[in-house]
């Protein structure tokens, strides 16, 4: 309903379901402040910082109204089948022969998990408002961190804090923005979002978070509904939009040797396969049609499907593979083997080989933009 009324009444309604949506997560909007930030956080040093205080602003929640996961369980593909559709999004981390998969309609209503994988304490993040989901290894200078939510935003995007210090941190960059960790800068690990069916396919061996939290929320709903139509404007961003892309155009952005680039999905709907070159480095995104969207209909399940888009180089030992899509099929021009959404030969005779992920992920345009407003924006012409 809300795409056939004008532009303003949308955001108006938009707004208005944000608000009461923060509500449900945990906290009303306009809850009583503090008389200072350090009678609500006396723990941590604000006279280090890296970014100035007046653009954090108070998203809602207070800290923690929006609970980190700090005890996550883990299901098979059997019990996980249940409740979660073959097309549903979800968070992929691969940590050597482990993999799990983060469901993005449990992640909607915590935002963290604090993870363990192997001997690698991870936290996967979400911020529903940026649409970005990023991992990053805990560990600072030695020490273990644990992460909650302060329930304060930074260009739209979630401010995380840690436990140990209370420094913050934000989500987007990993960057720690204000206390004892201002200037650190936390170890980005490679994630993708893909369907479950996909990652199920990919990870015979795979494990599921489980919505079993400790907490009670109507998971499978999504309480941002609408949120990302492509004439969208971002809730509590009060920056300039960056007038190349519609704010709330999905890319997938790749960094390589200094240089940032990122690719439109409106191309992706057009172009399944890009063979690119970044700094000297191959580069081949791939993606694929038929995963719903988390931030349209209140049902994740019944929302419309989008792509799915992943990033590798091209490099595979002594060669470079071009790629190609043909009837919903990923093969190489080389060899003519066939590849996954996950970056793995699943037949022909390169099958068993695993391409390397690049420093990628999936975000709304604008979010990217305003913290890396310098980007190339990949116009459609592969470049050499």
């Amino acid at each position: 309903m809300l795409i056939h009324r004008p532009a303003w009444i949308r955001r108006m309604t938009s707004v208005v379901l944000l608000v009461c949506s923060l509500s449900v997560l945990g906290a009303e909007l306009f809850s009583p402040k503090p008389s200072s930030l350090e009678d609500e956080w006396p723990n941590t040093d604000f006279s280090k910082r890296t970014v100035d205080l007046f653009e954090i602003i108070a998203g809602g929640p207070p800290k923690d109204g929006i609970p980190a996961i700090d005890q996550p369980r883990f299901i098979d593909y059997q019990a996980a089948d249940v409740w979660l559709d073959m097309r549903e999004p979800v968070i992929a981390l691969r940590l050597g022969k482990r993999a799990r998969a983060y469901p993005i309609q449990i992640l909607i209503y915590h935002e963290i998990v604090n993870d363990q994988m192997g001997g690698t304490p991870v936290a996967i993040t979400f911020c529903p408002l940026c649409n970005a989901a990023l991992a990053f290894d805990r560990r600072v200078n030695g020490r273990v961190l644990d992460f909650g939510t302060t329930g304060r935003l930074r260009k739209s995007d979630l401010v995380m804090y840690d436990r140990q210090t209370e420094s913050w941190w934000q989500q987007f960059s990993g960057q720690g923005i204000v206390g004892h960790y201002a200037g650190q800068r936390l170890k980005r690990l490679s994630v993708q979002i893909v369907a479950y069916g996909d990652f199920k396919s990919a990870y015979p061996q795979g494990e599921v978070l489980s919505r079993v939290t400790g907490y009670y929320r109507p998971y499978g709903r999504n309480p941002y509904r609408g949120y990302d139509h492509i004439d969208q404007s971002p809730f509590l961003y009060f920056d300039p939009l960056d007038k190349r892309l519609p704010p709330m155009e999905r890319v997938i952005s790749v960094q390589m040797g200094g240089r940032q680039r990122i690719y439109p999905f409106s191309l992706l709907t057009r172009q399944a396969v890009i063979n690119d070159s970044l700094a000297g480095e191959p580069v081949v995104i791939l993606s694929r049609e038929g995963t719903f969207s988390a931030l349209d209909k209140e049902l994740i399940s019944a929302s419309r499907t989008i792509p799915s888009a992943t990033a590798y180089s091209r490099r595979l030992g002594e060669q470079v593979l071009d790629f190609y899509s043909q009837q919903g099929r990923l093969l190489d021009r080389q060899s003519r083997s066939e590849w996954n959404l996950l970056g793995q030969a699943v037949s022909g005779p390169l099958q068993g080989n695993q391409l390397q992920a690049l420093d990628s992920g999936v975000h709304f345009a604008f979010a990217w933009l305003a913290f890396n407003p310098d980007s190339e924006i990949y116009q459609g012409a592969e470049i050499p």
